[in-house]
């Protein structure tokens, strides 16, 4: 009927059956960005928020997010995560990208019988709304762009890397 896994022969939804696939080491590193105006840029890298320290709360997030992935997104299979990093990275303004951002960078490790692609993109995507949602107040225009899988190792599937993840360093 189709490639997607999570498909049945009759299209009814699947939760892969893992139970044969080799136990390796697995890891994955996915990324993304929150734009935002000058003034909420400066308000976060000052850590002069009312809220706090809003890349702390943002980081947490997104390291907690990670852990309650199979939570949020249907059919993805519960893991024990042996290590979650999340990074956020305020970049000012240059000729090529003018406008002030936050970069988001996560990496999830396992030894396990599945990936963490959506572990590392879960980490990314509440990170960037956590963060949003604390200088929502100052600034509305704020987006979220770019959220992506960089990397993963380990698997049947081996080694992906996407083609712009060189380019992001």
């Amino acid at each position: 009927m189709s490639d997607l896994t999570h498909i049945d022969a009759q299209g009814n939804a699947n939760m892969v059956d893992v139970t044969q696939k080799s136990v390796t080491e697995r890891e994955a590193r996915a990324e993304g960005y929150v734009y935002m105006n000058q003034n909420t840029f400066d308000l976060i890298v000052s850590r002069g928020h009312k809220k706090g320290d809003v890349l702390a709360i943002a980081q947490i997030a997104g390291i907690q997010a990670a852990k309650r992935t199979s939570d949020l997104i249907p059919l993805c299979h519960p893991l024990m995560l042996t290590s979650v990093k999340v990074h956020l990275e305020p970049e000012a303004p240059t000729d090529e990208q003018p406008q002030p951002r936050v970069r988001i960078e996560s990496l999830c490790k396992l030894a396990g019988q599945t990936g963490v692609e959506m572990e590392a993109l879960t980490a990314v995507s509440v990170a960037a709304l956590t963060l949003y949602d604390m200088c929502k107040a100052v600034d509305k225009a704020m987006r979220i762009e770019g959220i992506q899988l960089l990397e993963k190792r380990g698997g049947k599937s081996g080694h992906y890397q996407t083609p712009s993840a060189s380019q992001s360093k």
